[in-house]
């Protein structure tokens, strides 16, 4: 393997680690949110559980954000120097302002959301879990907008050394296809965060402790019902965002699709294995004129092929088809999954049915692999640049030795499966207690209180007598 190969990789890993995390806690702040909300309005206790739990679960999500984010920041001054040269006028204010508005912000009121329920104001802890939540959305906007730009570049200039100036900042940050990635991401994390909320809760049903009970059917119906929702909507938001593809960045539609020539009425190919060097699809499964309905809205609408220019202008064509298609199945059996627990909801099955519940514990894994799959397309779909059109990722590598790159994706890739390690212990052992774990400790009970409560005094009398 050459350096930029390997930069290539380290990157990878890296980030796509790190976006698993942003992407669950955005989904996982707003879900504490709703079931503030729910206990301000209602005061049933057992909203007030469910927030202490997942406020704990968020806690611990929202510390590997934050470690696998930093060494993000380094990983683009150390492996990608001429990026960060070229493109620091450009959207460097773009990471600033994620640090003043976004961060600053979860920070300063995060400690009032994991520490305030018992201590402040029910309505003050409700303001600051509003608060963490809007922050995981500021700061999920700024950095799509940097990323989007980086799609569908607008508003700058380039000077002599090849750097990027930006001429207008909103224009920077309002580019052409941030307005679709930004929903589709926002969408993705919560249906992310939901499912995982489902599963847990699936999984207290399954288990069938009466203590978990209240919690699990209360989670599980909130979730279902807000997943019933946004599956859809993610649907017509990865609808409008391939739209916009289409017009910005056709060869990477083409990679998507393995569509190799421009041409009318379309088929939609279900399944293929593109063969890039013959420039064709094996054991390809067409459906005829799919491909130009869905991609264009039109029975007769033109999709650009490949061939529209030479190849070393192409992305990789393999694992952008197969990513999508593995995003989109992804996001079908969700959908399934969603759509079921409306029928059996209507029949009065949801809590009793354990396939189901079974089948929900299963979609735990599935937001996080369409987000993976979804982020492999965006980024692999753009190459060979890194600035779409205009701004080669060989360009922007570091003049690093290759031995210097592998070993420090060596200790990445160590380290970061140790924290994953450290997560999974941890937050597992929070699911296995259960939501009525670390309930505060009430004032001491009189046993002729707690007797009597449990109808106990009158059998003891009768015993007597």
């Amino acid at each position: 393997m050459d350096q930029l190969l390997l930069s290539r990789l380290q990157f990878a890993f890296t980030i796509g680690y790190h976006i698993l995390w942003p992407a669950f806690t955005i989904g996982i702040a707003w879900f504490i949110v709703v079931l503030s909300a729910l206990w301000l309005r209602t005061h049933n206790a057992v909203y007030q559980h469910l927030v202490r739990f997942w406020t704990k679960v968020f806690a611990l999500a929202f510390g590997m954000g934050v470690v696998t984010g930093v060494v993000i920041s380094y990983q683009l001054g150390l492996n990608w120097s001429g990026y960060a040269r070229a493109t620091a006028d450009a959207i460097g204010p773009l990471f600033v302002m994620e640090v003043l508005t976004a961060f600053f912000l979860e920070a300063g009121f995060i400690g009032v959301m994991l520490y305030g329920q018992e201590r402040v104001g029910e309505k003050l802890h409700f303001v600051a879990c509003l608060i963490v939540a809007i922050g995981t959305v500021i700061s999920a906007f700024w950095i799509i907008s940097a990323n989007s730009w980086m799609q569908t570049p607008t508003a700058f200039t380039t000077t002599a050394d090849g750097r990027f100036v930006a001429t207008d900042f909103w224009g920077v940050v309002f580019n052409p296809s941030m307005p679709y990635r930004l929903a589709h991401m926002i969408a993705a994390s919560f249906i992310t965060g939901g499912f995982v909320v489902t599963g847990v809760s699936a999984f207290w049903l399954w288990r069938g402790r009466p203590a978990d009970q209240p919690a699990a059917r209360k989670a599980f119906s909130v979730c279902l019902g807000l997943l019933a929702v946004l599956m859809p909507a993610q649907m017509l938001i990865g609808d409008q965002h391939g739209l916009n593809t289409r017009k910005y960045q056709p060869m990477k539609l083409a990679a998507i699709e393995a569509r190799w020539d421009t041409a009318r009425r379309v088929p939609i190919n279900l399944i293929a294995w593109p063969d890039e060097k013959a420039e064709r699809n094996d054991y390809a499964l067409e459906i005829p004129l799919l491909g130009s309905l869905i991609l264009t809205h039109s029975l007769n609408g033109e999709v650009k092929g490949l061939k529209e220019v030479p190849a070393s202008e192409r992305p990789p064509v393999l694992p952008v088809f197969l990513a999508f298609r593995v995003m989109v199945g992804c996001g079908m059996l969700l959908l399934a999954v969603a759509f079921t627990g409306l029928y059996l909801r209507w029949r009065g099955r949801l809590y009793t049915t354990r396939w189901y519940q079974i089948a929900c514990m299963g979609c735990v894994p599935l937001g996080f692999i369409a987000t993976l799959a979804g982020w492999v397309v965006t980024e692999v779909g753009r190459q060979p640049y890194v600035i779409y059109g205009h701004f080669r990722t060989a360009e922007a590598v570091s003049p690093l030795a290759t031995g210097a790159v592998a070993g420090s994706m060596a200790v990445a890739f160590v380290l970061y499966n140790c924290l994953l390690l450290v997560f999974f212990w941890y937050a597992g052992r929070l699911a296995w207690r259960g939501p009525m774990s670390g309930l505060p400790t009430h004032p001491a009970v009189p046993l002729a209180t707690v007797a009597a409560a449990l109808g106990q005094i009158p059998q003891a009398t009768g015993g007597a007598k």
